[in-house]
């Protein structure tokens, strides 16, 4: 199974970057976690064409996770993607509902099933997509319904934190995985609201040690907070094997 960071910033880019976006790759098969602003150009770049991808799984509804949606629609309808097969859209509970409420004000109601089948999953039940494995688990992000994603191929697993305020579960969701891809947003010390929303490092650390997992990638994170010695920073671009 192999990553490559599309884009890592956070919910305001960082100089040149893209937002979340996240690929996935095992065997031939390509699933993109999240598809935030700036995802869309960028794997356009990779494929020198339109994006050759099989699965789409959104964790949660804020802009920086899923606004590159809108532009692959219009990129179906209109643009080089339209002898593209539609890809699979994972989302959470509820999604369709919210799709269909944002078409009518865009375009119309059912405009996303252009480019996607769509498709919601739950919180605990494993879902299988673009060769792989996926485990949504909820988490804690202000008072929005978010999840983070835990994906296997049988025998490599990566753990997605999407957004997240301080949880136990992040450890769970983690729980001996080969790499955690962990949010980093605040500067230690930071109080981004109540209920919290983002992790400082430490924060971020102490969750990757009760995981037991292998690795910790930390990402989301704005170019002004370098991190500290030793811990390792996604950036666009950035391939990592598991």
């Amino acid at each position: 199974m192999k990553l490559t960071v599309v884009g890592c910033s956070p919910a305001w880019p960082n100089p040149g970057s893209a937002q979340s976006g996240y690929l996935v790759q095992s065997d031939a098969k390509r699933l993109l976690l999240d598809c935030g602003p700036g995802v869309l150009a960028r794997l356009r770049n990779m494929n020198g064409g339109w994006p050759q991808v099989d699965a789409i799984a959104v964790t949660h509804w804020h802009l920086d996770h899923w606004g590159d949606l809108v532009p692959w629609v219009w990129g179906t309808m209109a643009g080089p993607g339209r002898d593209v097969a539609p890809v699979e859209l994972w989302l959470p509970p509820g999604g369709e509902a919210r799709l269909r409420d944002f078409g009518s004000r865009l375009g119309w109601e059912d405009m996303w099933e252009l480019a996607f089948t769509l498709h919601e999953y739950r919180e605990n039940e494993q879902f299988e997509t673009a060769g792989v494995s996926v485990t949504p688990m909820q988490l804690v992000h202000y008072t929005l319904e978010t999840f983070g994603l835990r994906v296997s191929d049988g025998e490599r697993t990566l753990a997605y934190s999407g957004d997240s305020g301080p949880s136990e579960r992040l450890a769970d969701l983690a729980r001996d995985a080969d790499l955690f891809l962990c949010e980093a947003t605040l500067e230690e010390g930071e109080l981004d609201g109540e209920p919290r929303g983002h992790l400082a490092t430490e924060e971020a650390l102490a969750a990757f040690r009760a995981s037991g997992a292998k690795r910790l990638l930390l990402t989301h994170r704005p170019k002004e907070l370098p991190l500290p010695d030793g811990l390792e920073q996604a950036y666009d671009g950035l391939e990592v094997e598991l």
